[in-house]
């Protein structure tokens, strides 16, 4: 069953409460580089619970970062029931868009009120849109975005590029250097590693990692919907099951300009129309524990 192609991660790949995925150490081996699991480099792709947020938190912004974050998090689920039906069990993103907002403990009120206003006849209409730019260092960038008013959108996006190192390109411009894919995650309770691994092969996932902060089961674009339905027959409903851009490879920072690319992050974060943001930098622990401070 466990064919060479299929490459197991002991290690975290997971979204931070805001949205906001970036790198600390070395890349997964990107689909189609190498035939088998290389444990050498088999690290945590994207930073999850222990740094960004770890950040947001102490420095006293948690309740500020949560309103707004529900914010985010309402406007996809109106988009979502509004693009489809505004039944979950009929139109997946919608029950991607409440089982993310359950996740981070949005009230059913919030839910609900979220999904009738999609309904209403004065809903506002959300365009969904990718940025794609530089930070410091060449990083690159992806913002996703869902605006009612491009050219607000876009100056705020762009001048936050430029005044913070960084600076705004044309679509296209970075996105090949990261993967489309879709992740569905799972509490680390919930089954043993082996376990997920198993169930993961069987549902026809393409990749798992699993670590202390649960595990993450990779798919293509087409599978997951398919994929999350399986494993949710067989270990519940998953706390997260959406599309994301999964970083090729990192670029690593130094200290100064990986303070530099974390305040660039947190300020596009700190946007109401950013919905989400990619990046694909390492940064060292002792950065993240002196932005903590």
């Amino acid at each position: 069953m466990r064919g060479s192609g299929f490459r197991v991660h002991r290690y975290a790949v997971s979204r931070n409460d805001s949205g906001v995925y970036f790198l600390r150490r070395p890349a997964y081996i990107a689909a189609g580089k190498s035939p088998s699991f290389n444990p050498s480099r088999a690290q945590s792709v994207m930073a999850g619970h222990s740094q960004f947020k770890n950040i947001m938190h102490r420095k006293g912004k948690q309740d500020k970062v949560r309103s707004k974050l529900f914010g985010k998090l309402a406007r996809e689920i109106t988009v979502a029931a509004k693009l489809g039906l505004p039944d979950p069990a009929f139109n997946p993103r919608l029950r991607a868009a409440i089982i993310a907002a359950r996740a981070e403990n949005m009230p059913k009120d919030n839910i609900d009120r979220a999904i009738k206003k999609s309904q209403g006849g004065e809903t506002e209409n959300y365009d969904e849109i990718r940025y794609e730019g530089y930070g410091p260092g060449g990083v690159a960038v992806i913002v996703e975005a869902l605006t009612d008013n491009h050219n607000r959108t876009a100056g705020e996006v762009r001048a936050t590029f430029t005044k913070n190192g960084g600076n705004l390109a044309t679509t296209g411009a970075v996105s090949f250097l990261f993967d489309r894919v879709g992740v569905v995650e799972y509490d680390v309770k919930v089954a043993s590693a082996d376990a997920m691994l198993d169930a993961a092969i069987e549902a026809g996932a393409e990749d798992v990692s699993s670590s202390e902060d649960g595990h993450q089961v990779f798919t293509t674009p087409e599978t997951l919907r398919e994929v999350a339905k399986t494993l949710e027959a067989k270990f519940g409903e998953a706390r997260k099951a959406a599309l994301l851009w999964k970083p090729q490879n990192t670029v690593a920072l130094d200290d100064e300009a990986g303070e530099k690319m974390l305040k660039l992050i947190e300020l596009l974060d700190d946007n109401d129309d950013v919905q989400n943001v990619y990046a694909n930098f390492e940064v060292s622990d002792a950065l993240v524990a002196k932005m903590s401070a």
